[in-house]
Formats: structure tokens, C-alpha cells, sequence
């Protein structure tokens, strides 16, 4: 039985931390805040419950094999999960309004040809069947095996041009043309044509915080997950996953200590041996486990950067440039309509503008400036409400991290959130004279209460772009140390930060040269 310590318990470190107790080994995690889930929380106020981090799974299969390989019950044991139906409503400034249903491909054709004209369904439909292609090629080196040494495979673009015969991995990268591997915004105005299917495709990419305009063709494989896959809701919110994961974890004897800083890791015979925590106490390990960003490590290491030579590494600037969340948490007096879609995206109006405003400076726009693409998120779910004459509503806009705009303003925060409440009237007609209050959650808060950088919300690993949407390897230069969570290999997102402690766990159980469940 060897001793494991983890730093950190996000939803990756929680699960290494069980799947590592599972196996026999003795587990401790320390994290610095005063409570598990990483950016996977929760406020309430009022009788009002609401998710602060990510309010959907996609890819609940993760936690499915999580659960089965952990203890005797199920994830569907452990909490209630459901489908989303339809998956998400889609309101676009022409008045354009369309439904798409969860997990039916039929079905979104047919709503996209009602709603864009004939022809629009087929089109995205090609363009989904090429994104296939993207998952059958990456779906094993991204999400299911460690990052392997050859890494920069994965640079090239798997997004087909065209129909082209499946061959070896190493045949199906590289298809860019004579100006370099396609955006997917480049994709979505070439395959898509109708500027609303374009900003539909975008909104996939803008909701994991990429710009369009620079992530690959290969983003195409998110919306592919969403439609093949489905929407799925957890009773009580995405912190109810949390706190079952956290449960799982006490079930397999995990020890956790909160508020329990860790300032630096121990080194011992060219090993990682423990942590030193901010108290001046040691806790000794034969192994170590970091759920925070790597970019976070070196002063815990002595300055030394984690990742190996000729791994990959973060961007300077990474992580603390990256997008975060804007969030307004709405309690609303009357009744949810038996009609109300659980998921609207209200789409921006300017496009361009928005995005120049969450990837650029955002210096010399208008004002005042027009409203952003913000997801309204209205769950029917008496256990957020404190009963049926009201209820709870969430409304979320990709938003510039903390440093490029101050989100400690609290008048520049309130004039974003107005924006984003003027938006959701779209969605929920006669929105504001139901509001008793609201909430507002910035990058700035993110940062305080996960460690973030910026408060940024790390998205999923993708395939591409030379391999600027990778993340670094779980294993590290200190043998014994090993990185977990949205920040490392396979990249963030709730689904992600599961593969992510399956891989640390299966490498530290069954060794370095593990490749991966078959």
C-alpha cells in the first residue's frame, strides 16, 4: 500500500483520489479552500440553489465508469441523472427561434431545415459526419490514453476537406490547405453558409471559452459529443455530482483536510516524497498528486518547472489569459412554465464585437456596448427552488479573464450583468418584473475561490493548430509527481476532469508505460 497525497480536490484530483483508494492505496487530499469541487459549486440564498461552476454533463459515461469502478453503487445510484430535452433552444437577433432535440440526428436536421430553410439540416448534418472523423481519430490519444511521447501528432488537424479513406492515425492529421489548417470559423462560413448555422457552430467553441476565429477545424468534435452523446442534468445541480464524488471518496477512506495550503513539494532521492504545508508540517508520500494548474508548481518546486524536456507546456501567459465566466444568478417569483427550455443560448447581435471584447483588448469599441451570447439555464428541479411559486435561473456569458478588465469593479461587474439580464428577456419575457434578486460572479471571483488564474475556466484538449489546445502530460520531470484536473492532459470540462483521473490513476497503479484501458 503506498502513500498518496493529493493537492487540490476538483473533480480530476477526486477522482484519481478514489480509483487510487479502490486500489489499495492510502489517500490524503489537502486543499487550500474550505470545501471539495474545485470550480464545481454552489450558492444558495433564500431557498434558491444554484451551480456556480458547469450546469450540464455531456459524456456521462465518464462518471458511469467512475462510479462502477469505485464501490457498489452506480452513478445513477448516487445521484439522478437525466436527458435534457430538447438539448438547447437557440434565439438569434432576426427573431429566428429553434429547438434542438437531445441525441437525435434526424431531429436537428429537421429543426435546422424549419428554421435556417431546406438545405441547412443536410448541411450541418455533412458537417457533423465529418467531425466523426475527428473523434474516431483522436478520441483515443486525447481522452483515453496518456499524452504520448510523439505529441506533436496531434498538432496536425484531423478535420476532413473532404471524404477521405480512414488509414493509420498518423494518415488521418495534416489535411489543412494551401494557407494552413482551417479555424473553425473558417469551416463554419465555408461548409455552413447561413451567418445563424455559423453562429450556432461557434457557440460550441465560445461556450468552452475558444475564439473562433483560431481554434481548429477539430473543434468540430464538440457539438459531434453534444448530438451523439446527449445533455444530461443532475437532481440538485452539477454540485450534487460533486458532493457524490466527494461521498464515493469518504466511502474509500479518502482522508481530506481543508483550508490546508500546500507551499511546497518535497523532494527525496530524485523523487517526489510528500508536501510541505503552510503550517510548517510535512506529510510524507510515495507519490504525489497535484490537481492545480502546473503553471502554479514551480515556486512549490523550487522554481523548477514540472513538465519533462520536449514536453508539452503551457503558453506564456497561459491559463491567466484565458477566458472565464460571467455568471448572474436570478431568483425569480412565479411559477417555471411547463413549456420553459432548460438550456437557451441568446446569440449576440455583433458577433464580432463580442468577440473582440473577450479575446482582444477591447479597447475603441461602442458604447454602450451590445449584449453578449449568454446561456440562460432555467432546470425544472424543485430541489433549487424553495418551492413552485418560484424559481431559480442562471444566466452565464463567456467574459475577458481578471488583469485585462477589472472585475473587482463592482460598477463595470453590475453593468455587464444588466447586459446579460437584458439578453435573457429574450428567453423570459417579463424577466424583470419577476426578479427579487440577483447575484453576480466574476473572473475575479472564480479566482479567489479555486486559485485560478484570471479566474479562467480551462476547456477540453483538441487536435490542431500545432498543438496549442494540448495540454501537459500527467507525468511529470519528478518521478512520482503527477498532474490531474482541466489544467493538465485531457484538458477541462466535467468529463474531461474525470478522463484526467482515470489516466493519473492507472499510470501510478500500473506504471509509467501504461497506455490506457483497452
Amino acid at each position: 500500500m503506498a502513500r498518496i497525497v493529493v493537492i487540490g480536490s476538483g473533480m480530476g484530483a477526486m477522482a484519481a483520489a478514489a480509483r487510487l483508494a479502490v486500489a489499495g492505496h492510502r489517500v490524503v487530499v489537502y486543499e487550500r479552500g474550505r470545501t471539495h469541487g474545485g470550480g464545481v459549486g454552489r450558492f444558495a440564498r433564500d431557498g434558491f440553489r444554484f451551480d456556480t461552476g458547469p450546469g450540464l454533463l455531456h459524456l456521462p459515461a465518464v462518471y458511469r465508469d467512475l462510479f462502477v469502478k469505485t464501490g457498489k453503487q452506480t452513478l445513477e445510484q448516487s445521484v439522478e441523472l437525466g436527458q435534457v430535452d430538447p438539448a438547447s433552444r437557440h434565439l438569434f437577433a432576426d427573431g429566428t427561434d429553434v429547438r434542438l432535440p437531445n441525441a437525435s440526428r434526424a431531429g436537428v436536421l429537421q429543426a435546422l431545415d424549419g428554421a435556417f430553410g431546406a438545405g441547412a439540416g443536410e448541411r450541418w448534418s455533412d458537417l457533423v459526419n465529418r467531425a466523426r472523423e475527428v473523434w474516431d481519430a483522436t478520441r483515443r490519444p486525447l481522452l483515453e490514453e496518456p499524452l504520448r511521447a510523439d505529441w506533436r501528432v496531434l498538432g496536425r488537424d484531423p478535420y476532413p476537406a473532404a471524404p477521405v479513406r480512414r488509414g493509420r492515425l498518423s494518415g488521418l492529421f495534416g489535411r489543412g490547405g494551401a494557407d494552413g489548417p482551417p479555424t473553425l470559423a473558417a469551416v463554419a462560413r465555408r461548409e455552413l453558409k447561413d451567418p445563424r448555422a455559423v453562429a450556432l457552430l461557434e457557440s460550441h467553441a465560445l461556450a468552452h471559452g475558444l475564439d473562433p476565429r483560431s481554434a481548429p477545424a477539430a473543434t468540430t468534435v464538440l457539438p459531434y459529443i453534444e448530438q451523439t452523446f446527449g445533455t444530461w442534468y443532475v437532481r440538485g445541480g452539477m454540485r450534487a455530482l460533486a458532493d457524490a464524488l466527494h461521498e464515493r471518496c469518504r466511502q474509500r477512506k479518502v482522508e481530506f483536510h481543508f483550508d490546508a495550503e500546500v507551499t511546497g513539494i518535497v523532494e527525496k532521492d530524485g523523487r517526489a516524497a510528500g508536501v510541505e504545508l503552510a503550517d510548517g508540517t510535512v506529510a510524507e508520500a510515495d507519490a504525489v498528486v497535484s490537481g492545480i494548474d502546473p503553471a502554479l508548481l514551480p515556486p512549490l518546486l523550487g522554481g523548477q518547472a514540472p513538465w519533462r524536456e520536449g514536453d508539452v507546456r503551457p503558453e506564456p501567459g497561459a491559463g491567466g489569459g484565458t477566458p472565464g465566466r460571467l455568471t448572474v444568478l436570478l431568483a425569480l417569483r412565479g411559477t417555471r412554465p411547463q413549456d420553459a427550455t432548460h438550456r437557451t443560448v441568446v446569440h449576440a447581435p455583433d458577433r464580432e464585437a463580442e468577440l473582440a471584447a473577450v479575446f482582444g483588448d477591447g479597447h475603441g469599441l461602442r458604447e454602450p456596448r451590445p449584449h453578449p451570447t449568454v446561456t440562460v439555464l432555467r432546470p425544472d428541479d424543485p430541489t433549487v427552488r424553495p418551492d413552485e411559486e418560484h424559481e431559480a435561473v442562471t444566466l452565464t456569458s463567456v467574459a475577458a479573464p481578471h488583469g485585462p478588465v477589472d472585475w473587482t469593479d463592482g460598477t463595470a461587474a453590475e453593468q455587464a450583468a444588466q447586459r446579460l439580464i437584458t439578453a435573457a428577456e429574450a428567453a423570459i419575457p417579463g424577466l424583470r418584473g419577476r426578479m427579487l434578486w440577483h447575484e453576480v460572479r466574476t473572473p475575479a471571483d472564480t479566482q479567489a475561490e479555486t486559485g485560478a488564474r484570471g479566474g479562467a475556466v480551462p476547456g477540453p484538449v483538441l487536435a490542431g493548430a500545432d498543438g496549442a489546445f494540448l495540454r501537459p502530460a500527467n507525468v511529470t520531470r519528478l518521478p512520482g509527481l503527477y498532474l490531474a484536473g482541466g489544467w493538465a492532459h485531457p484538458g477541462g470540462g466535467l468529463a474531461h476532469a474525470g478522463m484526467s483521473g482515470a489516466l493519473v490513476a492507472g499510470l501510478i497503479v500500473e506504471g509509467e508505460d501504461w497506455r490506457g484501458s483497452q
